[in-house]
């Protein structure tokens, strides 16, 4: 099988010694590397071939992306202290340059949304009316609604010794009011404070008696602003203005410190929303004296003041796209067909007996993973389900079926993570309630999150016991397996399995972890067997074998795979990486990466899939992982690469995941040698074809959505 080669903002430098044997190089930033993924995002909003509420859906996206990125990437920066994955000694100035970046971004963020977005959207009668546009019909009706669901809510804060700055929750909206005249007191304390609770809607649509033909709606920053002199009674309101604070939110718990993990983390989880103020997003007009005032309540430098021509939550504007019933303004709906492998009409352990399965999700359906677990659960003669959650969201059908066999009988044990990030609380939730049952639930290993994604069923045949496994590259998330393009494995393969058995049983008992035959592991194996892989690809190409690398992923940040896949690419072999989000390598630079190619996939699905193709002469292998290359999950994770080695799999695989996202000319965008990304373009008289749209083709039903929206 033979792989042949065809066919943002600059980022910034940064030095790293990790290269001692090519010589110093230099890598691209992480943070501005995250930053110009969004910014690929973005350009899916500018797109006029795509539906107007799903540019306003990346457009949310892309807020959504950024919240995260300053409640998690942020703090370092600000407190000028050395983060994690050896990224580099943070300061003021790399704060600044970061900072450049963000505003430059939200600023084209705004000026789509009002100058593209909303035009565009008023053309297909959709109309967002602020205050000034609104009649007098619809102006007594958002009057009525203030006085009957919002007033009643609204306590305004008015500042004194005695009422200081309130707390602000992360990502809060509030209202910060300059008052003119004397309180009720005499006094002339000027600034109050107009929390908004987080119980109301954000976007409000008006009844059709007001709104006419159009589908109207109001933003509830609206309904507020034009109501504010009625909050304060015998005051004037000179000035004013929407605000939101971001503060970091990644939990630190030190687990060597507590006694019990869950226990720590659900009182952590109560301080989550008041950790340190990372920035701040006021309304374009708000004064420089209001501005100045938060940025010193919230201790915040002024580069971390952003200022925003319309709502400072723009990811609240999934309200309206989901409260519409536009069809023709939104992606056709993509079904996914069944897992082609599987017969719902016979017994599942018999196939997979025969063969392995592979299911490429969203293209197939998550239902075929449910419908393994589902077979275990019904099944007498299944004796123990082990499964691992990751983020297992807050309604799940697994978690009911995982329920169900324990209440049949069944030996089930779960490895919660606890610590997956934004969702330590439903993971609690999930773990409470199994444990509560009589589930054995167990939380890894302290220090290390779980991220392996695995579930393991063993059933009695004849007079022995026989293991049937499912790995997968994404979580056990029915919604997410809807957005996300992932590999779910499934196998009756002895020595995977049993290699799955015994990492179980160490997540578990903590006892040493044998020898695994066909799994790769972090934090033990999985980075040193890469590297060595890498290492094995170079030396043979240096002998002038043929050699080739094909690695798809999320991230790529960890400095000692980047030394070896450098060092790899001046030996001869060809690589391309296919890396989606932050990749620190820098690509196609002379006389360094020349042999390296770098490519980011942006579609309609989020690209999550971990696939690594390596090819020695005429052997080719294909490995699946739950791992980035990042040095986070080389050795503060458990993580888990394993080989497909049915060659019909394989084959798929290459197909499926290699070759048709190195041939895609829709999606595609390719890293330049100075940092920056360039988008694909297919020749003027040939439409480009997009990796997603093919396998939506492929596998979706007839009413599904064939052209890449």
């Amino acid at each position: 099988m033979q792989l042949d080669q065809s066919a943002g903002d600059g980022a910034y430098w940064k030095t790293s010694e990790a290269f001692h044997d090519a010589g110093q190089h230099l890598l691209w930033d992480r943070d501005h590397s995250l930053v110009a993924f969004n910014e690929r995002v973005f350009s899916w909003a500018t797109r006029e071939d795509v539906p107007v509420l799903e540019r306003l859906r990346y457009l949310c996206i892309v807020s959504s992306n950024l919240d995260e990125f300053f409640e998690v990437r942020a703090e370092p920066h600000l407190t000028a202290k050395r983060a994690d994955d050896h990224d580099g000694t943070f300061t003021s100035e790399s704060f600044e340059r970061l900072s450049l970046s963000l505003h430059r971004l939200v600023e084209r963020q705004y000026a789509l949304y009002n100058d593209a977005i909303l035009p565009a959207l008023e053309r297909s009668g959709i109309k967002m009316v602020s205050h000034g546009e609104r009649n007098a019909a619809q102006r007594q009706w958002v009057k009525q609604y203030f006085e009957r669901e919002v007033r009643p809510l609204l306590i305004p804060v008015g500042l004194d010794p005695a009422h200081p700055f309130p707390q602000v929750a992360n990502k809060a909206l509030n209202f910060i009011v300059r008052l003119g005249g004397h309180d009720a007191f005499g006094r002339s304390n000027e600034i109050a404070i107009v929390k908004v609770p987080r119980v109301l809607p954000r976007i409000i649509r008006l009844p059709d008696k007001v709104a006419g033909s159009k589908a109207v709606f109001v933003a509830l920053t609206s309904v507020i602003r034009s109501h504010l002199p009625e909050l304060f009674l015998g005051r004037t309101v000179e000035q004013f203005s929407q605000f939101r604070v971001t503060r970091h939110s990644d939990l630190a718990v030190d687990e060597d410190d507590v006694q019990n993990l869950r226990t720590a983390l659900r009182q952590g989880l109560v301080h989550r929303h008041y950790g340190e103020a990372v920035r701040l997003e006021v309304s374009s007009g708000c004064t420089e004296h209001l501005a100045h005032f938060l940025l010193k309540q919230f201790d915040l430098p002024q580069m971390a003041l952003y200022r925003v021509s319309g709502p400072v939550n723009l990811v609240r504007l999934t309200q309206m796209i989901d409260s519409l019933d536009r069809p023709d303004l939104c992606f056709r709906p993509y079904k996914p067909c069944l897992p082609v492998q599987m017969d719902v009409s016979r017994n599942i352990f018999e196939q997979l007996r025969h063969a392995d399965m592979v299911f490429h999700q969203p293209f197939e359906s998550f239902e075929g993973v449910l419908a393994f677990l589902r077979a275990a659960v019904n099944d007498p003669d299944v004796l123990a389900i082990k499964q691992t959650i990751y983020r297992a969201g807050a309604d799940s059908t697994m978690m009911d079926l995982l329920r169900e066999a324990v209440r049949r009988g069944k030996e089930v044990t779960v490895v919660v993570e606890l610590k997956a990030r934004f969702d330590e609380e439903a993971n609690i939730n999930w773990a409470e309630m199994l444990e509560s049952i009589g589930a054995q639930v167990v939380y890894g290993v302290v220090g290390l999150k779980t991220h392996a994604k695995m579930l393991l069923v063993t059933r009695r045949e004849g007079k022995g016991l026989r293991r049937y496994g499912h790995l997968s590259t994404g979580n056990y998330n029915a919604r997410t397996a809807r957005l996300y393009t992932d590999i779910s494995h499934l196998t009756a393969d002895t020595a995977l399995t049993t290699d799955m058995e015994h990492v179980f049983v160490h997540l578990a008992s903590q006892s040493k972890l044998p020898r695994l035959k066909k799994v790769w592991m972090a934090p033990f194996f999985l980075h040193k067997n890469l590297i060595q892989k890498i290492r094995t690809l170079g030396q043979s190409a240096a002998q002038g074998q043929s050699t080739r690398m094909v690695l798809k992923m999320n991230a790529l940040t960890d400095l000692g795979l980047i030394n070896a896949l450098i060092q790899a690419g001046q030996q001869g072999v060809q690589i391309d990486l296919i890396v989606r989000g932050a990749c620190m390598l820098p690509a196609q630079v002379p006389g360094v990466s020349d042999n390296i190619r770098v490519r980011s996939i942006i579609g309609r699905f989020l690209e999550h899939s971990r696939v690594f193709y390596f090819r020695q002469g005429t052997v080719d292998e294909v490995y699946l992982s739950s791992a980035d290359w990042m040095n986070r999950n080389m050795v503060r994770r458990v993580e888990l690469a394993w080989p497909v080695t049915d060659p019909v799999q394989r084959q798929r695989l290459v197909d499926e995941c290699v070759l048709a996202y190195l041939y895609d000319s829709a999606d595609a965008w390719d890293m330049q040698s100075d940092g920056s990304y360039c988008r694909v373009q297919s020749a003027p008289d040939k439409p480009g074809t997009g990796a997603q749209a093919a396998l939506m083709a492929r596998y979706g039903s007839p009413s599904s959505n064939r052209a890449k929206g």
